[in-house]
């Protein structure tokens, strides 16, 4: 109360609230008011405003709590802001920078404080995208490349493995080193908890920072959640660290930015979502890319999540943040219910920078994997009509069966890259049938000659022919590892 009458006595003008419509207020009395300026209720809310009218100005209330009507409110003179620092890793903030769960520290002096809705910064501070980066997941990293600094949609039904997808590429990302902030957005409180307990299994907890927004917090509340992530991941972008941002999920934000829309009384327009419903998730998702700050390359990445029905990429959400981001990775759900994890489906997925990321070796694989995909499912169709099948075709139905196997990776199983590559090389060379590929993960994660082997065969691979050659000479070594002998049994006399 003393804080609400020392910024009224500072500011010199009190406002009034003369309707409450949910999230939504009008109140009257504020001449000086701006948009995006936050405002703090009597009753001890916060709101920011978002509408300035002749008469009465429309503020956001960030609370669920209620307002009442003829409640004082007071200008702050400053735009909406939170406050960030390191203490925030490992945390779980909400949408107001506010640490929900994780141990408890008061905010250090050296906090920064940020205006979580700014402009993209311009073409001058954005350098090229040419670093890739690593998911862990084969499908993903060969097929439909990331580069870092990409914005890539991620897109599917309900229940086709989206998230879990991305809680494995953060996993990966952070042991990589980099930041990684996962913002969920209107989750339930269950499902929270789940990604909590999931990042502190892979002990990575202390290298996450998670802004989390309930389906019981207010509208407001959920609709600044993806804005306070991005503020957050900006922060540590300019400590000069690399960030993974994970936007969980887009869809779900449109709809509560489409309930406090209506209720603020804009023309609905298709679907009954506002016309800005564009720009809101555009200058969102323009705040990522790959920066040059102080003369060293930083990359902000991206991967927003929308949701689809029915498989239908034509809807109104999903076309727009299609057009804004650099690609998008499709969760057939046919191929879910058919047993594949991930139910990536490569042919209808799409990636416009993530090659130009990948080395030549990388980029041949990619081609040699798509042109047998393609014949894959070229002489499947022979097959259902019942044409008979030379030996050139049950070739490649058995090799594209192998790749599927590869495809098809055990869930909490990290890949590295240059571990794929081998595995792609084995394959290739029909030395390995594509299954139990743990054993040789485990072994190159704990065995340093093992792993210092596997890096030079790589870079000493430039082509496929290469890498095959390459394989072959090593198999006696890298085969006992994925498929090791059974003990011998002892037969009774």
């Amino acid at each position: 109360m003393a804080d609400f009458e020392a910024l009224l006595a500072s500011i010199g003008e009190v406002g009034y609230v003369q309707l409450v419509t949910h999230s939504v207020t009008q109140i009257e009395g504020l001449p000086g008011a701006v948009l995006g300026e936050k405002v703090i209720f009597e009753s001890g809310q916060e709101g920011e405003i978002v509408s300035l009218g002749k008469l009465l100005v429309e503020v956001l209330v960030l609370s669920t709590s209620s307002v009442r009507v003829g409640t004082r409110v007071a200008r702050t003179g400053h735009r909406f802001a939170i406050s960030i620092s390191k203490h925030l890793l490992g945390k779980t903030a909400n949408s107001l920078g506010k640490i929900i769960a994780g141990p408890s520290t008061p905010i250090p002096a050296d906090a920064e404080l940020r205006v979580v809705d700014v402009h993209a910064p311009g073409i001058a501070s954005r350098a090229k995208i040419n670093k890739p980066l690593e998911t862990g997941i084969i499908i993903v990293d060969m097929m439909v490349p990331v580069g870092k600094g990409q914005r890539e949609l991620v897109l599917g039904d309900r229940k086709t493995g989206k998230s879990r997808l991305l809680l494995e590429a953060i996993v990966a990302q952070s042991r990589l080193g980099s930041i990684c902030v996962y913002a969920a957005i209107g989750k339930k409180k269950q499902e929270i908890r789940r990604v909590e307990d999931y990042f502190l299994k892979e002990g990575i907890r202390n290298n996450v920072i998670i802004v989390a927004s309930s389906s019981h917090d207010s509208a407001g509340e959920i609709y600044l959640t993806p804005y306070t992530a991005m503020t957050i991941a900006e922060y540590f972008r300019d400590q000069k660290r690399d960030v993974l941002l994970v936007l969980d999920d887009l869809s779900t934000h449109a709809k509560f930015y489409r309930e406090v829309s209506l209720l603020g009384r804009k023309f609905p327009g298709r679907d009954s979502y506002p016309g800005d419903i564009f720009y809101v998730h555009s200058r969102l998702l323009e705040r990522s890319g790959n920066f040059q700050i102080d003369g060293q390359e930083v990359a902000l990445t991206c991967l927003p999540v929308v949701e689809t029905t029915q498989g239908d990429l034509t809807g109104y959400i999903q076309t727009n943040v299609m057009s804004m981001t650099d690609g998008h990775i499709y969760f057939d759900s046919d191929l879910y219910f058919a047993g594949r994890r991930p139910a990536v489906n490569t042919f209808v997925s799409v990636t416009r920078v993530g090659h130009q990321t990948q080395s030549k070796l990388r980029r041949e694989m990619y081609q040699a994997t798509l042109d047998l995909m393609t014949n894959y499912l070229r002489t499947q169709d022979f097959v259902r009509f019942g044409a008979e099948l030379g030996d050139n075709s049950r070739q490649v139905l058995a090799m594209g069966e192998k790749v599927l196997t590869l495809f098809n990776q055990p869930m909490n199983i990290s890949i590295p890259t240059n571990v794929q590559t081998i595995l792609w090389g084995l394959l290739w060379a029909g030395l390995w049938d594509g299954h139990k590929l743990s054993g040789l993960v485990a072994a190159y994660q704990s065995d340093s000659v093992l792993r210092n082997m596997i890096n030079s065969l790589v870079i000493n691979s430039d082509t496929v022919a290469t890498l095959v050659v390459n394989v072959q000479s090593k198999s006696d070594q890298l085969l006992p590892i994925i498929n090791p002998p059974e003990p011998a049994v002892a037969v009774p006399k």
